[in-house]
């Protein structure tokens, strides 16, 4: 992984934030609100929050995230 600015609480400065992303996991799509690292278990894991338009939120790995042209 390349480095990445990340702030005090864990949050990425992704260049997507308030892009619409789409989550390839369920098929959802929305507007990408946070890229957050989370530790767990030992290990950093990297979490995707999606807000979609009727404005339910859910979260997903990074690397289930696609750009919406």
């Amino acid at each position: 992984m390349t480095h990445v600015s990340v702030d005090s609480f864990g949050h990425e400065r992704h260049p997507w934030i308030g892009r619409t992303v789409r989550d390839i996991a369920s098929r959802g799509e929305g507007e990408l609100t946070a890229v957050v690292q989370e530790e767990t278990r030992g290990r950093i894991v990297r979490v995707a929050f999606i807000k979609a338009e009727n404005n339910i939120e859910w979260s997903t790995a990074v690397g289930n995230v696609q750009l919406v042209p």
